[in-house]
């Protein structure tokens, strides 16, 4: 148990100043201004995000033994001794074929606005010419380079904003880093007696070595990299590896050396001047300031010849729509070669995406989050006062109409993005909160195709009710439901693994969706769920328009689509409610969407 004397310095070490104290007063007058930094960014939308180091050479491999995973991690997970990795890692790289040239064309033609690259990740290595620590690049390797000078140079020529990603707080080459040897404690890293989070509770003993770290290399590299390469942005990570008191004094040396510096959220949370959200996202769950989310072409950030499940262009333009949707950007990463090449297989993406960015690309940059709701088709932007732009990945087949719900203005204009002759849609209103738009019978682009919609007037919406429509999906997503009930149910993280509303555990939680319906229909309700074989058995409801569905729980793997029963919808608006009524083991089951089928429909 720990003393007092130990309880308090854990308290110390806890600490960040009130929001509204004296000691505050710069963090307030530089949240002033934080608008004025951001204008930039929100207008990008869209950035490159680059994880490269002596590491990726090694390209998830150790001797002979590949690793699953961040490849970037590789020394962690391989437990390489320091020496060992500055003399056969650090000491034998030579990426003869790196052209930064090349690097920021292919973010440009993509349509990236910004980059971001690793200055130093957790394996401690410098990737400029530090004067703070010799373990760099330039001094430590065979090629005796400043790839960041290069870099930088690069996006000025290409009007491209420059910026670094720099691990404050993991440092596994330094001899006072957290995490800094494998042989010895590891206070900041992922193994070890204090491996965990809030390690300085239970050690505080290890304080000082830490801050030794904090002020003699951390603090003193983010002064020498805003002073010698005028970041537009700094891009920080695992702010949990040190105690809040450390991430506070780094925010304030970094504001100070930086005033016009844009910071992530991810150095002191909730301080930052945006929230840095979850790392290779699927889905998005509700955020309403500024965000990032943070996707990779496969599942590792460092180059890994071991991963190889690069997904398509069409995932990443359409998860692009889905982020400006909701008036966040996205900062796509690559993984470049040991030698420096960029991996063909992240070219291709690359290219992919920037064919359709040179047809749609107003339809991203310089938007605004829309004031529709989430369309059963697709997603939608807003640029200004009077455009909207309807990103359709699912095109009404058969000659059915598009259908714009919950758009109260009037349309004056209504033409396709990729059509140069901007050719006029036919638009006929429905309802007081429905548009129908003419439109093709085959979709202009199998991805997204998009429709801009030129209002009368500003643009005058109601997102309170999601639309159901014919002729394509009604998926309701579990990020786009209401919380209800109890408080314990939350969404988790968004990646492909947790992109779901989790922590059932309570009869008193429940998860709803406000809907629109302008036909009478029956519809089949199906249920994609996670659950583990313990919670097989619970049962739930599913309720809508005085109607009930009962079903029960059944233990899978994967994502399976459960016909839960049918119910029938008048026009009119109806809440759609799942609500447990027994649970088995510790939660009901982890909801991803429910879908609902159109079986017919019938004039009034």
């Amino acid at each position: 148990m720990r003393d007092d004397a130990g309880a308090a310095a854990a308290e110390d070490f806890n600490r960040v100043p009130d929001r509204e104290s004296p000691e505050m007063a710069w963090w307030r007058a530089a949240m002033a201004t934080k608008d004025a930094r951001l204008d930039w960014w929100r207008e990008a939308r869209f950035g490159m995000f680059v994880h490269w180091g002596v590491y990726s050479p090694l390209s998830g491999e150790w001797e002979g033994k590949p690793y699953r995973g961040y490849a970037e991690h590789l020394q962690r997970m391989a437990k390489i001794p320091i020496p060992v990795y500055r003399e056969k890692v650090l000491g034998a790289f030579r990426p003869t074929a790196f052209d930064a040239d090349a690097w920021i064309r292919l973010a440009k033609e993509a349509g990236m606005k910004y980059f971001v690259i690793t200055a130093k990740h957790h394996d401690g290595v410098a990737m400029y010419d530090s004067k703070v620590s010799d373990y760099n690049v330039v001094k430590g390797s065979p090629w005796k380079r400043d790839p960041m000078r290069d870099l930088k140079a690069a996006c000025d020529r290409h009007g491209i904003k420059f910026g670094f990603y720099y691990s404050h707080a993991f440092d596994w080459g330094d001899a006072d880093g957290p995490g800094n040897d494998w042989d010895y404690e590891n206070p900041g890293g992922d193994r070890g007696l204090h491996g965990g989070r809030n390690w300085w509770e239970h050690a505080p003993n290890l304080m000082p070595k830490v801050r030794k770290y904090v002020d003699g290399k951390s603090i003193p590299q983010i002064e020498e990299l805003i002073r010698g390469y005028d970041p537009a942005i700094l891009w920080f990570d695992t702010p949990h590896k040190l105690p809040p008191s450390e991430n506070w004094r780094i925010l304030r040396a970094t504001r100070a050396a930086g005033p016009n510096v844009v910071i992530n959220g991810r150095l002191l949370r909730g301080y930052g001047d945006y929230a840095s959200t979850t790392d290779r996202p699927a889905e998005f769950p509700p955020n309403p300031g500024d965000w990032e989310g943070i996707p990779t072409t496969n599942e590792s950030y460092g180059y890994s010849r071991v991963d190889r499940s690069h997904k398509p262009p069409a995932h990443f333009v359409q998860l692009l729509a889905k982020a400006a949707a909701r008036g966040g950007n996205l900062l796509m990463n690559v993984g470049p070669m040991g030698d420096g090449r960029i991996d063909p297989a992240d070219v291709e993406i690359l290219k992919g995406i920037g064919a359709w960015m040179r047809v749609n690309g107003e339809s991203i940059h310089g938007t605004e989050r829309t004031p529709l709701p989430v369309q059963p088709w697709g997603e939608s932007t807003r640029k200004g006062d009077g455009t909207l732009y309807l990103h359709i990945f699912h095109w009404p087949e058969g000659g059915v109409p598009l259908t714009v719900g919950g758009l109260l203005s009037d349309v004056k204009r209504a033409y396709l993005l990729a059509d140069p002759a901007q050719t006029p849609l036919h638009a006929e209103r429905v309802s007081a909160t429905e548009v129908r738009l003419t439109v093709p019978g085959a979709a202009p682009d199998p991805w997204d195709a998009v429709i801009v919609v030129e209002t009368e007037g500003a643009i005058r919406a109601d997102a309170s009710a999601l639309p159901l429509a014919p002729g394509v999906p009604n998926r309701l997503r579990a990020f786009d439901g209401v919380l209800g009930g109890d408080g314990k149910l939350r969404f988790g993280a968004g990646k492909r693994e947790n992109a779901y509303a989790e922590n059932w555990t309570s009869v008193g939680s429940t998860l709803s969706w406000p809907v629109c319906v302008t036909a009478a229909a029956d519809y089949f309700v199906a249920l994609a769920y996670d659950a583990e074989e313990v919670s097989a058995g619970g049962t739930f409801t599913v309720t809508a328009a005085g109607q009930t569905i009962t079903g029960t729980v059944r233990a899978n793997k994967g994502q399976p689509i459960v016909h839960a029963g049918h119910i029938r919808l008048e026009p009119g608006t109806h809440t759609i409610t799942v609500t447990p009524t027994k649970i088995e083991g510790p939660e009901l089951m982890r909801l991803r969407y429910l879908t609902l089928l159109l079986v017919g429909s019938w004039k009034k």
